[in-house]
């Protein structure tokens, strides 16, 4: 069975460390690594050269050198570049969030599914190797608590913090939770660019469950931080620490024994998620099995993002 040939379409920040993975597993004999496009041709050529691949000139190009690709451009060029992907028929791997609409998201998955197409979406988060050991133990948070929070980046500006970082823990919480809402609050306000920069949202899901959500992307230190409450443990997930505290009740109120708390530290290595995540791309499509994250799974994640998106007061409006 030949390689996969793939290929990274945007050579920004992120299509940098994108080729950097497809690079590693091209030494690893799991795909071909063939090239990189970009609109800006300087920036394709600097990557194309520093891993020894082809700078493509146009998506046709590509298209024509590859079965697979990465998609690394701004969120508001990936239902258009998405779908253009898609309908020359190649598998895709596509940067969060998978569209800036709910219609573009829709739009892809269908040409997916129509063209008989791989469609993962990049909510890395998901190769975490800590949120991977915690995922098995949690059944049905009642409530959660999540910050993400840090300083201005370099990218991902061209949407509001919802979808450039929130949107990273709604994911988490939609899969443990349902993405089905009873209500939303929520405030937020743009610092450095036109859209929200700090946003902080309370969901009511239809589950029972509750979210209290932050994200900023201009504060001075980073904080990257969730708290699960259950019926009968806590857990609590510190990505910049990289541990897990699991705190579980042992024993019934109003037993005879009285009820004892056990709490358990796990030091963690968070491994390359990043890397983790291409690799499983690259399996995918090898295998030609459903991938880890879905189109599915990324819409869901994205309509969450939008409903909070939309219920946002600005905090000058608040009484």
């Amino acid at each position: 069975m030949s390689l996969p040939a793939v290929a990274v379409v945007g050579a920004g920040y992120m299509g940098r460390l994108h080729a950097q993975k497809l690079a590693l597993l091209d030494t690893e004999g799991l795909l071909s690594f063939v090239g990189v496009y970009d609109v800006v041709a300087e920036s394709a050529n600097a990557v194309a050269a520093e891993h020894g691949v082809t700078a493509f000139a146009d998506m046709g190009a590509l298209a024509d050198a590859t079965s697979a690709a990465i998609l690394a451009v701004p969120t508001v060029e990936h239902g258009s570049m998405g779908l253009e992907l898609l309908e020359r028929g190649l598998d895709l791997l596509i940067e969060k969030p998978i569209a800036s609409t709910r219609e573009e998201a829709a739009r892809l998955i269908e040409t997916a599914r129509a063209r008989k197409r791989i469609l993962q979406v990049g909510h890395v988060e998901r190769f975490n190797a800590a949120v991977r050991k915690i995922l098995p133990i949690l059944q049905r948070p009642r409530f959660i608590e999540a910050h993400r929070i840090g300083p201005y980046p370099k990218r991902g500006t061209d949407v509001s913090v919802v979808l450039d970082l929130m949107i990273h823990d709604l994911d988490l919480v939609a899969l443990l939770t349902g993405s089905d809402v009873r209500s939303i609050e929520a405030v937020g306000v743009p610092v450095l660019s036109t859209t929200e920069d700090i946003v902080n949202a309370r969901v009511h899901f239809a589950s029972g469950s509750i979210l209290n959500i932050t994200a900023s992307r201009v504060s001075l230190e980073p904080l990257r931080k969730i708290r699960m409450f259950q019926k009968d443990s806590y857990i609590s997930l510190d990505f910049g620490a990289k541990e897990i505290v699991f705190v579980r009740r042992e024993g019934e109120p109003g037993g005879e024994v009285e009820p004892k708390l056990h709490l358990e530290r796990l030091a963690l290595d968070p491994g390359d998620a990043l890397l983790a995540q291409a690799r499983s791309f690259a399996e995918t499509i090898q295998e030609r099995k459903d991938p880890e994250v879905s189109g599915e799974d990324g819409y869901r994640a994205l309509d969450l993002a939008l409903q909070i998106q939309a219920k946002v007061t600005p905090f000058e409006d608040c009484e």
